[in-house]
């Protein structure tokens, strides 16, 4: 599975490089910006997981910044730092949708502990939003919730493995599969026997898709696999 992508806009350099190193080193896909507008901006072309704000920034502030994150993704997950403990700006970033508050100074470990404890929230929901959700790629749609591959040619019923492992495909369309996280989520471990399955089960998804030759799965060795889209001609 990729990495969880965090937006950080932090104006004071030592505590922004020191976020970006420290939650870089945990594993996080971080992109550090020194104030609101350089924010916005990252924010308007990129997509993001969470969003680390400070809220006294030039340019333009976090409550700012956050408001106007949320006009066009309401369902971004903000945190909030600041160097001020005051009861108004607990309210106003509670108004707008702030999902946690951190003063200054705090501790690193802190921080991870809260950016880990929203992201599984927000994961779980996400799950639970997508347990019904189509997926299209290229001329290829799978109806999740019914286990049908449908194409040009008409529908096709899946196993329910071929279901959860196009589903996790379809998901993470044109991004990396890690192997052994594909097994522990769909099959419970990364056991040899298991191992074998599903690449039994890949094989069997690959011939379903060839019906749109622009959808591929390529084997990424020492890693994993990934489903393309290519363009068309």
């Amino acid at each position: 599975m990729s990495k969880a992508r965090l937006l950080v806009v932090e104006d004071d350099p030592n505590l922004g490089d020191i976020l970006q190193e420290y939650l870089t080193m945990k594993g996080y896909e971080t992109t550090l910006c020194r104030d609101g507008e350089e924010g916005w901006n990252n924010f308007k072309k990129g997509k993001y997981d969470l969003a680390i704000l400070d809220i006294m920034m030039p340019k333009k502030d976090g409550f700012t910044l956050g408001k106007d994150m949320k006009k066009i993704e309401d369902d971004l997950p903000i945190i909030y730092l600041t160097a001020k403990n005051m009861k108004d700006d607990v309210i106003e970033g509670l108004k707008i949708g702030a999902d946690d508050y951190i003063t200054k100074p705090f501790s690193m470990e802190e921080l991870l502990l809260r950016i880990g404890a929203i992201l599984r929230r927000t994961q779980k929901e996400d799950d639970t939003a997508t347990a019904l959700k189509n997926y299209a790629f290229g001329d290829l749609i799978l109806h999740y919730d019914e286990q049908m591959l449908e194409s040009n040619e008409g529908k096709h019923k899946l196993t329910s493995k071929e279901n959860e492992l196009l589903r996790l495909l379809a998901a993470e369309l044109n991004k990396p599969v890690n192997r052994s996280y594909a097994l522990k989520q769909i099959w419970g471990d990364d056991s040899y026997f298991n191992a074998r399955s599903m690449d039994v089960y890949l094989s069997k998804i690959r011939k379903l898709i060839k019906v749109d030759p622009k959808v591929q799965i390529i084997t990424l060795h020492g890693e994993g696999f990934k489903m393309v889209v290519s363009e068309e001609q």
